[in-house]
């Protein structure tokens, strides 16, 4: 267990880290510069008006009070002068938090914007690697601390500007006792380090477990029906108390740092700063007189300078969580893995849907080969099936296709073109696929069949369906093409979430058409309705087709049989028989299978 817990999040970030983290940080609050520009300059206002209050009751305690010249007039005058102070202090504190917070929220707005929009950049590979709970715990947990974190710089800059300000005006109140006061700085100095060193370790460690139960619980609900049907209720419920076990863990040692180290610590050196106030100027009365309004406004002073720094403390909680989760942030941002990328001047425009493989070998990791010297040619209007045992590399061969994934060496030709001449654009809307369980957003059915390309009509939607033979399920529907669809298309049955996906497709009029074992999961009354949809859909498109059923393939021009990455056999479904090959055997076990 001791192991478990050290990866690269379990130890502090060094200082020189966390300068370069917060550069970067602040990138990201430029466009909004002008609302932390007038922030401050409130801030200044509200410091210089915290130095006036205290000097208006010095002047009133001292030059009236104290001399019995205190007429109605002047009580009046310094009351009304005082009240005047406040009300200007408030109005500028409103200022000063407004504008400060709206611009951290705009800030926090544009940067998941800014993730988001890198995310749909990235390849497929980044999502391989990385669980989807982690990607989330970034664009919500680790964003909305890393806008917390810019609280501590308005709390910063208040606290630069108050202290500044109460110890000039310590400082021209009495030179001596202002002197005194800064034996404690190193002190406080020694504390704030410590924290920031040890704080970051702690927070590292807290944001590693809150992504670790992120992805326990984005587990646990994607596959709720599996833990239901297998009854993994009390396995998958220890595995989530033990996560959540180490969360709380990383949570107490958080708050047992900071209730140590931030508020008592700074209550503690302005306890200290007032016993040596009171006791220095105790001493000069035994001596010579001190005038009460001078005590007032020196201790008045001394927590102005303490409270904003007590404020700054408070604030290093979110400061070290805003810098651990910034750091996270900042890998999305620096991620690289990128979609394959199409040539700089790529502007073919694909019209007939000819494919041919040259020669193509593909790897997921770099090492291990999945595709090896992989060539076939697939003419217009032809069908090519692809078949072979799990694993043989039929869905990568898709993958490259589509430019999931960057091919290795080799060629791959559209229309005689190499596939990067071709704009990712015009390849999305050239090629369709249609996967063995599809995708459905919430909404209704005709925003699923559109998914918000506006181009396509309400009477383009329809001709899809009937086209696909939705219309035979959608018609029966109250609200018809409006009728809602829930997450994942839950109220509908798998066929009938196919069928919508084929007049997706099909509502694009792509030139080539990639079938992705879409009749593998369906009931077989279902899949006779979506056999003769497919055979409408491959009519004068190119198609590559990948099944476990064979005999949905078996009208195929060719036929390709992969084994580990290759193509050990290929050919018509009669010529592939003759040869008592790898596809006479699959053919006969799947017979023998349907037998039983």
């Amino acid at each position: 267990m001791a192991k478990k817990s050290e990866s690269v999040w379990a130890h502090s970030i060094p200082l020189k880290q966390q300068v370069n983290i917060i550069k970067r940080l602040f990138l990201f609050a430029k466009p909004f510069k002008w609302y932390f520009y007038w922030s401050i300059i409130f801030s200044a206002v509200v410091s210089v008006i915290n130095i006036l209050l205290p000097k208006i009751i010095q002047i009133y305690f001292d030059d009236y009070l104290a001399k019995h010249q205190a007429t109605m007039g002047i009580i009046w005058f310094f009351a009304g002068l005082y009240l005047f102070g406040m009300i200007i202090r408030a109005i500028t504190e409103f200022g000063e938090t407004y504008l400060y917070s709206m611009g951290a929220e705009y800030m926090l707005e544009d940067t998941r914007r800014i993730l988001f929009k890198k995310l749909h950049q990235l390849g497929m590979r980044y999502f391989d690697q990385v669980p989807s709970g982690s990607i989330l715990s970034r664009l919500t947990n680790d964003t909305m601390a890393f806008q917390n974190f810019w609280q501590l710089f308005s709390s910063l800059i208040i606290a630069i500007f108050s202290m500044v300000t109460a110890f000039f005006a310590m400082f021209t109140t009495d030179k001596e006792i202002a002197l005194w006061l800064t034996i404690f700085w190193p002190f406080l100095g020694l504390i704030i380090w410590y924290y920031q060193k040890y704080s970051s370790r702690v927070y590292r460690r807290m944001r590693e477990k809150l992504s670790a139960l992120n992805n326990k619980l984005a587990e646990s609900i994607n596959g709720i029906s599996v833990i239901q049907e297998f009854r993994q209720e009390t396995r998958v419920d220890n595995e989530f108390q033990e996560v959540n076990s180490e969360y709380l863990a990383t949570r107490k040692a958080m708050i047992r740092v900071n209730s140590l180290l931030l508020g008592p610590i700074i209550n503690l050196f302005y306890a200290l700063g007032t016993v040596v106030v009171l006791g220095i100027f105790g001493i000069h009365g035994l001596h010579s007189y001190v005038a009460a309004g001078v005590v007032y406004a020196f201790v008045t002073y001394l927590e102005n300078f303490y409270n904003p720094m007590g404020q700054v403390m408070e604030s290093f909680s979110d400061f070290q969580d805003g810098i651990v989760a910034g750091a996270r942030v900042l890998r999305i941002v620096d991620e690289q893995t990128f979609a394959p990328q199409q040539h700089e001047q790529a502007n073919a425009t694909l019209t007939l849907g000819k494919i041919e493989f040259r020669h193509v070998t593909f790897s997921y990791d770099g090492k291990h080969p999945i595709l090896k010297d992989v060539s076939f040619i697939a003419e217009p209007g032809q069908t090519i099936a692809l078949v072979g045992q799990t694993g043989s590399g039929k869905t990568s061969i898709i993958n490259i296709l589509m430019r999931f994934y960057e091919f290795g060496s080799g060629e791959i030709l559209l229309d005689d073109r190499d596939i990067r001449d071709y704009p990712m654009a015009e390849l999305r809307s050239k090629m369709g696929l249609v996967l063995q369980e599809p995708f459905m957003f919430y909404g209704t059915i005709k925003s699923n069949i559109r998914l918000f390309n506006e181009q396509i009509t309400d009477e383009q939607i329809k001709e899809a369906a009937k086209f696909v033979s939705a219309d035979t399920f959608i018609d029966k529907l109250p609200a018809k093409y409006d009728e809602k669809v829930i997450e994942r298309g839950a109220s509908y049955s798998t066929g009938e979430k196919q069928l919508i996906a084929f007049a997706r497709t099909i509502a694009t009029n792509p030139k080539i058409l990639i079938l992705d074992e879409a009749t593998a999961n369906i009931d077989t009354e279902t899949e006779q309705l979506i056999q003769q949809s497919l055979a409408k859909m491959q009519t004068g498109r190119t198609t590559i087709a990948i099944a476990h059923r064979l005999s949905t393939i078996q009208h195929a021009d060719t036929i390709l049989v992969l084994h580990q990455g290759e193509i050990v056999e290929r050919g018509t479904n009669d010529e592939l028989m003759k040869q008592h090959g790898a596809y006479y055997d699959m053919i006969q076990k799947q017979n023998m299978a349907h037998e039983l």
